[in-house]
């Protein structure tokens, strides 16, 4: 039985605390979004009344933040967002490929999120491309969703890309599609190299702009030579890039997808209890064979590392790239299933994306229309609960 406790709850407990330990170094973007998640569904952000047609029961629900950080506000973003990826799906095998950043650089991009996220985009998307484009590996233009995460189990800071790839793409002129082996799509090793040398680059690039802050123990770093000196180094170092068994269909696919595009640092059917300002909540070692354990944490230490992983405003963490990206998806994907067509009876896989599932919708706020707690008969809304001016601390609060 999943535990009633949620990050709001802990928030609401010690946030005011921890804010004040900690004046004037927090970020705006940071405070947004622990005002957010403690007013999410509470009278702060006002809400509707509701009735039910048969017995007259009422029911009051408050409306959502819908902030990207909330870990109750992601269900129905995810699922118009996996409703929306249904169409684009092509009836081939899809890999999942992770490229994740050295601690040095991690700690570096924690101080300049922005700039070197980006970078991780860029260089982790170009060395797919570059690579599937060279005729001793694949010889084709390929397509894909990459998304970022920047924690692990423990939710610590730790930048990777999950990239979600079909297994082949369209030959250069665009007159045929071009598969990969079977259960098999690009070196890893040859990836990491590329992936490293771009990503240091543009790392590099960046630093001679000036577009870098260092502080702290990383203050040495703003200084040229330095700097030299410590990319040097990690050239020396493999990048871990890993590549994942392939995907059984179009519907592990948007299972997978829904798991993960909309995912937060800390789900709340992962916490257990908080008890004298002790939060407990369950984890997986993956470096001993994903093994579950509980790990206990202060209230403090809790509210640290789940603030880690805010994003700047305005930040995309989904993006599609090579034949997928924004500017010619339809297209290109249009053309890809013109060319897959003549191979779909043959195919070991009949799936298409039309017969993938639908995605279920999330209730969102007060959007839906609930059932009667009573009779389970259907309620409608009666009244509108509107929004204090003012939120509990006495400042505006305005949805991030």
């Amino acid at each position: 039985m999943g535990s009633s406790l949620e990050v709001a709850d802990i928030f609401r407990r010690h946030g005011a605390a921890w804010r004040a330990a900690r004046s004037g170094h927090l970020d705006r973007q940071q405070l947004r979004v622990m005002g957010a998640i403690e007013a999410c569904r509470t009278a702060t952000l006002g809400g509707h009344v509701w009735q039910c047609e048969d017995c007259n029961h009422t029911k009051t629900a408050y409306n959502s933040c819908r902030n990207r950080h909330c870990p109750k506000c992601q269900g129905a973003a995810r699922a118009e967002w996996v409703a929306a990826r249904c169409a684009e799906l092509l009836p081939v095998p899809y890999f999942h490929v992770v490229f994740t950043l050295p601690g040095p650089v991690a700690a570096i991009a924690y101080h300049n999120k922005a700039e070197v996220y980006a970078i991780l985009f860029r260089a982790a998307t170009r060395a797919l491309r570059v690579i599937a484009a060279d005729p001793r590996h694949l010889g084709a233009q390929i397509g894909g969703v990459a998304v970022l995460h920047s924690w692990g189990q423990a939710m610590q800071h730790h930048p990777h890309v999950h990239c979600i790839i079909p297994g082949g793409g369209l030959a250069p002129d665009g007159s045929r599609w071009i598969a990969c082996p079977e259960g098999f799509f690009l070196s890893v090793r040859v990836l990491g190299r590329l992936f490293r040398r771009l990503f240091l680059e543009q790392l590099a690039r960046a630093h001679a702009a000036g577009r870098l802050r260092f502080s702290g123990t990383l203050a040495s770093l703003a200084d040229p030579a330095t700097f030299k000196t410590q990319c040097s180094k990690l050239r020396r170092v493999d990048w871990v890039v890993y590549a994942k068994r392939p995907f059984g269909g179009p519907q592990q696919v948007l299972a997978y997808l829904g798991r993960y595009t909309h995912r937060v640092a800390i789900a709340n059917s992962r916490l257990i209890d908080m008890v004298d300002g002790r939060i407990r909540l369950r984890w997986k070692n993956y470096r001993k064979e994903a093994v579950n354990k509980v790990m206990t944490l202060s209230a403090s230490e809790f509210i640290r590392r789940f603030l880690l992983h805010v994003l700047p405003s305005g930040f995309h963490r989904i993006r599609h790239f090579g034949f997928m990206a924004n500017g010619h998806r339809t297209a290109k994907i249009a053309r890809c299933r013109e060319l897959l067509e003549t191979d779909r009876e043959d195919s070991a896989d009949p799936a298409t994306a039309q017969d993938a599932p639908e995605a279920e919708p999330d209730p969102k706020g007060t959007d839906q229309s609930p059932a009667c707690s009573c009779c389970g008969g259907r309620m409608h809304r009666i009244t509108a609960i509107p929004r204090p001016m003012r939120g509990p601390t006495g400042q505006e609060w305005r949805p991030p």
